[in-house]
């Protein structure tokens, strides 16, 4: 059984950053994408980066290019996503995927078979 445990979310002000991470337990790591979605209240659940199984691929949501960047650590069995210059709009619950049957980063949410539970992310104006 895979399981995925984020942390790292907080209240932030405007501008400010935050690292969230994720690990990921009971199926080996190293070979498949890994992506982080967030969902905002009212609104759908919706993509903001991916990384391939080996780290050189990354895609990322136009809303956060240039100022968030993912990245993995397969020794360790985790993902993060470093966020910079965060924004209001960037307040969401966001969650970490896992695409065992995917090398290649994706944008698609069907794609990601195993997602945690969320940690929170507020940025006040």
């Amino acid at each position: 059984q895979v399981q995925l445990a984020e942390s790292g979310g907080g209240l932030v002000q405007a501008g400010a950053s935050l690292t969230l991470s994720c690990v990921v337990s009971g199926h080996t790591f190293s070979g498949y994408a890994m992506g982080w979605f967030r969902q905002a209240p009212g609104k759908e659940r919706e993509f903001v980066a991916s990384v391939s199984w080996s780290g050189n691929m990354r895609l990322y949501a136009d809303s956060v290019k240039g100022r968030f960047l993912m990245s993995r650590d397969n020794a360790k069995d985790s993902v993060f996503l470093l966020m910079n210059n965060l924004k209001p709009e960037d307040t969401a619950v966001y969650y970490c995927a896992a695409a065992p049957r995917f090398t290649l980063a994706s944008t698609m949410a069907s794609k990601y078979d195993y997602w945690g539970q969320g940690t929170q992310v507020t940025v006040s104006s």
